[in-house]
């Protein structure tokens, strides 16, 4: 299964974008802990509040740095390597949350975990079917869903039509290069995650998922892996 993702993902280049819903609409405002494991606020907010003022709404905020850098949220307090970082539809944030404009369909998460190095897991796949659907910064790239079973198929166009993909085929094909990938695998137990991205990792960067299980479920509850980083 290695080898079929890394030559499906050999076929996504860094080029062009689409645009993302923005203006007026509802945002998301997530705040977990331990890596998802613990979840403390699930909330809707307005879209066009920046992700700062989107997490003063739901929980009490300590900043340092002129109100730019968030210390403490609810009392939790940064200590050591266990810090507050935020991802935006999955993708780790590469500007301070006063800084972010939330769009229509955003998925602001912000988790309290400790860390090896600060840039470690740049995307994660807890917000899926983000950011196959709103991209980031305002900036949707296209999608591709590629199976690498004959039986996997069905399931493949369940998930195009969730995803709005407009590419979907055998993992032999070539996919749009500049999509976002997500590639269905028929090997082993049930696993969804992140197998690779433009090197260095960056906010809006091709994302390329991998899961292996039943495609079909995914597709009606796409949601079922909510705050993971990764399965297993």
């Amino acid at each position: 299964m290695r080898r079929l993702a890394l030559a499906a993902l050999g076929a996504v280049a860094l080029a062009g974008c689409g645009s993302a819903t923005s203006g007026p609409g509802r945002a998301t405002v997530w705040v977990t802990r331990d890596r998802g494991a613990v979840v403390l606020h699930v909330a809707k907010i307005p879209a066009g509040l920046t992700a700062m003022q989107g997490l003063e709404r739901v929980a009490k905020v300590g900043t340092r740095y002129g109100g730019r850098y968030v210390r403490s949220i609810d009392g939790v307090d940064e200590h050591g390597r266990r810090t507050w970082f935020y991802y935006v539809n999955g993708y780790l944030a590469d500007r301070g949350a006063a800084e972010y404009r939330l769009r229509a369909g955003d998925v602001e998460w912000w988790d309290f975990r400790r860390w090896r190095d600060p840039a470690q897991d740049p995307v994660v796949v807890g917000a899926f079917p983000e950011p196959f659907l709103h991209g980031y910064d305002g900036k949707r790239r296209r999608a591709a869903v590629l199976y690498d079973r004959q039986r996997l198929r069905r399931g493949a166009r369940a998930l195009a039509r969730l995803l709005h993909a407009g590419f979907v085929g055998s993992v032999r094909s070539v996919p749009p290069k500049d999509a976002n990938l997500l590639l269905l695998t028929a090997e082993g137990p049930v696993r969804f995650g992140q197998e690779g991205q433009a090197k260095p990792p960056n906010p809006g960067g091709p994302v390329f998922f991998v899961f292996t299980g039943n495609p079909l479920r995914l597709a009606r509850h796409p949601r079922m892996f909510r705050f993971r980083y990764s399965v297993p």
